[in-house]
This record gives structure tokens, sequence and C-alpha cells, in this order.
């Protein structure tokens, strides 16, 4: 299985992440998840992989979209789907490699699963 980069271009850390990937000798496949956002199913995998007890770990809380919502006290399907319907809340960069995932925050941290 490759590896999986979801990854905005707009983002500086999620950049920096993709360069430092790419000078240790790493080309994941890179999924720019704002384009092609994350299905219900994949994001529960993701939660799953990247072993977060609460969701809010893998989320942008301080977006707009997280306060107009009313996302604060939003359980753990309602906060997936929130991510589902507006992929600016995930959190970035992420590696995937297998049945692990981190996030890239700060950017060292992605060679940990490489």
């Amino acid at each position: 299985m490759s590896m999986q980069y979801l990854h905005n271009p707009r983002c500086s850390k999620s950049r920096q992440g993709l360069a430092l990937l790419q000078e240790n000798g790493v080309s994941p496949q890179v999924v720019e998840y704002l384009k092609t956002p994350l299905s219900l199913a994949e994001l529960e995998t993701l939660a799953s992989r990247l072993g977060v007890d609460d969701v809010r770990q893998m989320m942008r809380v301080k977006e707009a979209e997280y306060k107009d919502n009313q996302l604060k006290d939003a359980n753990q399907a309602e906060l997936l789907q929130a991510m589902a319907n507006f992929p600016k809340l995930i959190e970035r960069p992420v590696l995937i490699n297998g049945d692990k995932a981190i996030i890239g925050r700060p950017p060292e941290q992605l060679l940990e699963i490489v």
C-alpha cells in the first residue's frame, strides 16, 4: 500500500511537510483533500489510524466553520459529519501509511511513521 498525504498546497506547514518527506526519499500519493473530500467512512478510518480519543484532535477548531456550525457541543458522529461536509476543518497535513497515520504538526512528526 502506498502512503497518502492529505495536502493543502495553500498551507505552509503542508508544503513544508511534503518537502521534508521528499527530501527523505518518500514520495506519497498526494491527496488535495479540499478538492477531493474524504467520505464519512474514510474519516472514521482516519480517526482510527490516528488513534485519537476525540476527533477534535484531528480538527481545526479555530476555523469559522467550526463556530458557524456550533460544533463546540457536538458529539463525535456530528463532528465527523462536519469534516465530511467542510473538509477545511480537517487538520493538516496528514500522512497515512498502512494502518497508521500522523498529523504533521510540526512537520518533522511525519517521519515517525515512514
